[in-house]
């Protein structure tokens, strides 16, 4: 019997080389306190890295821990944590598992409850009811974007130097990066706007500075929207143009995903087959334009939907989030052949209003409550009750739980 596709090794551009095609996605696991990682983490990376994955990607690593994404993130801005990052990155590396950081700036997506004032390439706030619980940002300035430039290469310097293996900048999900690419935020008349090759200006700075710092050899991913889905935003062809210039910088691996909190593709897909992969007619696209190695993320379930994209050639990767709450050693299983499925469950609190306006912030609890049950050596719990995962999360995050926030 010949062997899985999935399950054979993949060589990066540098030379470093992942054991098979599973790739452990960014979820946020809510558990840092005050920015510091902890046990939590390192007990929850090590259960992932037994589990067989060939790459395990942090959460959001934020570089300034006066600018949170959500409350519960990790902030690697100096040393100070140095001892727990290289426990930490000594659990996930074990059973010869990559293990690297996702790095991050949340800009203007850095809720009221965490941040008075963010900042974003222009003053350009939410609407609507995201207007009532993120404030209005501050443009930066051409020393301030200086400023967060030198923080993301700070914290991959740190990376490595616990023993990461490497790094991911997070240029999706309207978070700052994906703020400056997108012409809806991004309203400067400066080198740093107006035209595509000026709106990539900070991720390109992000990039050099990094692989300046990082070395030849040291793997830099990205993870990059296919498109925000809104009229006048970041398009598909943006999409397309930013990842064909960041494969001749040298960029060893680009994640592909999709959407913001207005637009939130990279939670529901963009398609109405729901054994489809969210991102993987994207990928069909660029997989004759570039030769980096592409992941897409998000609605793999089924074994066959694994195995095919990869024997296809559609993704040299499948991005997997919440299955690897629910199942930690999903490779594993696949591996021995005892692998069926998974199923998301469906959370209600039985009342449909309360849904409604809860719904979203109660699935990233469930998920962070399993993850917090795996780190205390727990088995995750499969249910649809979602009032345990709301009272865990106002219990942990107070009234800031209901705000918009997302797993990834």
């Amino acid at each position: 019997m010949s062997q899985l596709e999935i399950l054979k090794p993949l060589t990066l551009s540098n030379g470093t080389t992942i054991k098979n095609r599973f790739f452990k996605s960014a979820m946020n696991e809510n558990l840092a306190k005050n920015g510091h990682p902890n046990e939590h983490h390192i007990k929850l990376y090590q259960a992932w890295a037994k589990g067989g994955a060939g790459l395990l990607l942090t959460g959001n690593v934020m570089v300034d821990r006066h600018a949170l994404g959500e409350p519960g993130n990790v902030v690697v801005e100096d040393e100070r944590d140095i001892d727990t990052l290289k426990k930490w990155a000594e659990a996930g590396t074990a059973n010869d598992t990559q293990l690297w950081m996702q790095i991050n700036h949340p800009g203007k997506q850095s809720p009221r409850t965490l941040s008075k004032e963010p900042v974003a390439p222009s003053a350009v706030g939410f609407e609507g009811v995201y207007g009532r619980v993120f404030n209005t940002p501050k443009a930066l300035t051409k020393d301030g974007i200086t400023q967060i430039v030198q923080r993301f290469v700070n914290t991959a310097v740190i990376a490595k130097k616990a023993g990461f293996t490497g790094v991911e900048i997070h240029g999706a999900h309207g978070y700052l990066i994906d703020q400056f690419l997108s012409p809806l935020d991004n309203q400067r008349t400066d080198e740093y706007g107006g035209s595509l090759d000026n709106r990539m200006r900070f991720l390109i700075e992000i990039y050099q500075g990094m692989r300046e710092a990082l070395g030849e050899s040291f793997p830099i991913g990205l993870k990059i929207n296919s498109s925000d889905f809104q009229t006048g935003g970041f398009t598909e062809e943006d999409s397309l143009q930013v990842i064909k210039t960041m494969e001749k910088l040298g960029i060893n691996l680009i994640e592909i995903s999709g959407g913001n909190y207005t637009s939130p593709k990279m939670s529901t897909g963009t398609s109405t087959n729901s054994n489809d992969a969210f991102f993987i007619n994207y990928a069909k696209k660029i997989k004759d334009l570039v030769n980096v190695p592409i992941v897409v993320t998000g609605g793999f379930r089924t074994e066959s939907s694994m195995e095919d994209a990869i024997e296809d050639g559609d993704t040299s990767m499948v991005g997997i989030g919440r299955p690897f709450v629910l199942m930690p050693d999903l490779p594993n299983q696949i591996a021995r052949g005892t692998y069926a499925t998974v199923n998301l469950p469906w959370l209600t609190t039985g009342i449909k209003p309360l849904d409604s306006a809860v719904g979203p912030a109660i699935g990233n609890s469930y998920y962070e409550q399993q993850m917090d049950r795996i780190a205390e050596g727990k088995r995750p719990v499969v249910s649809r009750n979602a009032w345990s995962p709301l009272f865990y999360s106002i219990k942990v995050q107070g009234i800031a739980a209901l705000s918009p926030k997302r797993a990834k």
